[in-house]
């Protein structure tokens, strides 16, 4: 490797990539617990003919940068050589005052030997035209493989083709699953059988759901913590609440709020934004009418509202999820279901203190469930052509199905019952649903509270209604995730 003492950016990227010099260095910058992301991006990255480029999108701090080093060490220890490996961050004012170009001509002249070079592109949020920085970077280069990481992606869920027809493939990175958090705390994980589905524990007998349920007894007081903690692998290692909800503060929430959407979109009124997102956590799980928002909040139209929460939804601070028609009955339309995209965000933005089930009401810690619930399967089936919302009865919305999984033949039915003795009716509209031919509707759960409370929910329906734990059930998902199985429910 070449170096040149005088050269500023040399010294900057230099800087950036301590194994050009000792090869060990990435040891202590990769954690060795992999989330599914990095082996889907790993597959991508060396896959020997479709030369396609990664892009992470996913809200700050859940561990993009952590897979782009994890990514690195792999190819070192696979032989790549270590100069051919170039990893910056837009984050830094630096990296950006030198610009693209010149970063990519200093990288040209360390990596003179030849063979395939590998680009890591860290917070490409901050070049402002992510899309436009990401064709520039490949363009000059033939033999050239790239992974961009960035929050706040706008578009970042549609295939970008370009310059010499490149394809980029995104891979949202979500908080974590239950299954991730488990793995993440060295917890051992209960026995189960090989290819379990979870539309086929409804074809079990009651003592078989009985024994799958007792081994998942010693993760109930974790999973009680993971309700209160949330997804974000910092926030999940910190016993100290009061620093957690900080870092969030300050690493996520104010930096999107204060400089990402500023950057990106231009807007003109922060503090507005950051009073839009305290409503939406104060209002987690529950419906969204523009117009009476914008009214609360005083002095803002409805489309500046409407605009904002696209935003939020954008920086992966809230989940937005919108009514599906099922069956024949007609359905409510338009307003939106608003959540927080996880417990800590929501806890954070609001300075709630102590364990959610020492101070959360029953009503609040269900809409709690609820919203790990629609976060797992979001994440379950991105790479699917579903699409998830909630059903309404038009003329009775007290008849409601809380997530509707949507897929081209079939849809599956979620109801959040996590309260003791919960149960369903004959007229609960998730019975009306599975009684329905016309439907669609292949498989039906309902999520309870305790782990006992699994088996068949009892209403006699074509298409049979299984109660699961909350617990078993957003754990199965995250491992049915981890081990490749996205969109098989």
């Amino acid at each position: 490797m070449s170096s040149a003492n005088d050269d500023p950016v040399i010294r900057l990227l230099e800087q950036y990539n301590p194994w050009w010099r000792d090869p060990s260095a990435i040891r202590d910058m990769a954690k060795p617990r992999r989330r599914l992301a990095c082996h889907e991006a790993l597959k991508i990255l060396q896959h020997k003919t479709l030369k396609r480029s990664v892009v992470l999108s996913g809200a700050r701090q859940t561990g993009k940068t952590t897979i782009l080093y994890q990514l690195i060490e792999h190819l070192i220890g696979e032989g790549i050589r270590p100069c051919n490996i170039l990893y910056i961050s837009f984050d830094d004012p630096a990296i950006r005052r030198a610009g693209a170009e010149s970063v990519l001509a200093a990288f040209g002249r360390i990596c003179s030997g030849g063979g395939t070079r590998y680009l890591f592109l860290d917070d490409i949020q901050c070049t402002g035209n992510w899309k436009e920085s990401l064709l520039t970077a490949r363009g000059g280069y033939e033999d050239m493989r790239l992974v961009a990481a960035g929050s706040s992606l706008s578009g970042a869920d549609h295939d970008v083709t370009g310059r010499e027809a490149e394809t980029w493939r995104v891979l949202n990175i979500p908080p974590l699953s239950f299954y991730e958090y488990c793995s993440l705390l060295n917890l051992a994980g209960p026995p189960l059988p090989r290819d379990l589905s979870l539309t086929g524990l409804s074809d079990l007998g009651a003592v078989e759901l009985r024994s799958m349920a007792e081994p998942f007894l010693p993760l109930k007081d974790h999973f009680d913590r993971y309700l209160t903690a949330g997804g974000f692998p910092k926030t999940a290692l910190s016993d100290d609440s009061a620093d957690m909800q900080r870092m969030l503060r300050e690493e996520v929430i104010d930096k999107v709020i204060r400089n990402d959407m500023p950057e990106l979109f231009g807007i003109r009124n922060p503090g507005l934004m950051e009073r839009l997102l305290r409503y939406f956590c104060a209002n987690s799980a529950g419906h969204f009418n523009a117009a009476a928002t914008a009214k609360e909040l005083g002095r803002t139209s409805v489309s500046t509202v409407e605009s904002y929460m696209e935003m939020l939804e954008t920086a992966g601070l809230i989940c937005l999820s919108r009514p599906v028609k099922v069956g024949s009955k007609g359905a409510l339309r338009g307003k939106p279901k608003v959540y927080a995209a996880d417990e800590s965000i929501r806890r954070a933005v609001l300075a709630e203190d102590g364990s959610l089930l020492e101070n959360g009401s029953g009503d609040r810690t269900e809409k709690t469930v609820e919203a790990a619930v629609y976060r797992h399967l979001v994440s379950f089936y991105q790479a699917s052509p579903a699409h998830l919302g909630y059903y309404r009865k038009a003329k009775e919305s007290q008849k409601k199905v809380d997530i509707v999984v949507n897929l081209p033949c079939e849809k599956i039915l979620c109801e959040i019952g996590y309260r003791s003795g919960s149960g369903l009716t004959a007229s609960d509209a998730i019975a009306e649903l599975c009684r329905d031919k016309t439907a669609g509707v292949s498989g039906a759960f309902l999520v309870t509270k305790e782990l006992e409370d699994f088996g068949n929910a009892g209403a006699e329906t074509a298409v049979p209604i299984l109660r699961i734990p909350a617990a078993m059930f957003l754990y199965l998902i995250g491992k049915a995730e981890a081990e490749g199985q996205n969109g098989k429910l």
